[in-house]
């Protein structure tokens, strides 16, 4: 086992820090990890209310990038939201050109609990060539595993049901589904791997209450859970029961990370 890896979180601030990169930076310490973070967005939130998303230029991102990879060895990166998918391509590339084996795991954060739409729909269309790949999908080919909640992986394909683009997005790389949104069985958490296996993670604890960012912390949890060494469904299985304890820290919609 690695002894207090460096992981790198690419994700919004949210002065709350119910979510974002502080929310990443909390998950990571408290699984003896070291957070290193990147701002994409300077967000004006609390845990109820979203105002306004002030989005950081990309050439600020990738410097913020090179500095942290000039001194520290990176080998785990969790981003969340971005812009939109054209330019998560080009930050992809530019991690991707740092270390070409870091291991990527993407919160698809396409909306906030309060309906700020974060990606610009005009701006994710598809790429003049002549595969006509979307930029999703050139994303999708360069991840290690990509964890959206269900509001969100209706949108990644919306012409497809679920149980289609849960096909087709597993050819291309490793999914996590939350299971938070659910219709029934909430909190039953699915990972599909790329080599066609499906697991089901069901929820052990009941005593727990909705927070804001959970999202977040369970995806930086399994980005944690990974850099400690353990196998993907291990990290799953890990990274689900560490935010099921931050769920149950108590009733508010901020929770706590040490209790």
């Amino acid at each position: 086992m690695k002894n207090h890896p460096y992981i790198l979180t690419i994700a919004g601030f949210d002065p709350s820090g119910g979510a974002g990169l502080v929310a990443d930076i909390k998950t990571f310490e408290a699984l003896k990890c070291y957070g290193l973070s990147v701002c994409t967005a300077n967000t004006i939130q609390n845990d109820t209310e979203f105002v306004a998303c002030y989005w950081i230029d990309i050439e600020i991102i990738k410097n913020q990038i090179s500095v942290l990879f000039k001194k520290f060895e990176i080998e785990y990166i969790k981003i969340g939201i971005v812009q939109n998918w054209k330019l998560l391509n080009q930050i992809i590339d530019f991690l991707l050109d740092k270390n070409n084996k870091v291991k990527i795991i993407l919160d698809p954060v396409l909306r906030s609990s309060s309906a700020y739409e974060f990606h610009q729909a005009s701006q994710d269309k598809k790429v003049q060539n002549p595969k006509s790949e979307t930029f999703l999908e050139q994303v999708l080919d360069k991840i290690y595993l990509i964890t959206p909640n269900y509001p969100e992986i209706e949108k990644l394909y919306p012409d497809m049901s679920i149980d289609e683009t849960i096909a087709y997005i597993s050819t291309k790389t490793n999914l996590f589904l939350k299971g938070g949104h659910r219709k029934e069985n909430i909190g039953k958490d699915e990972l599909f791997t790329i080599k066609g296996k499906r697991f089901v993670l069901n929820p052990k604890r009941k005593n727990i209450s909705e927070k804001h960012g959970s999202g977040c912390i369970l995806s930086s949890a399994i980005t944690a859970q990974l850099a400690l060494g353990f196998p993907l469904l291990k990290s799953c299985f890990r990274g689900k029961r560490y935010t099921e304890k931050v769920l149950s820290s108590n009733t508010a919609l901020l929770g706590y990370h040490r209790v």
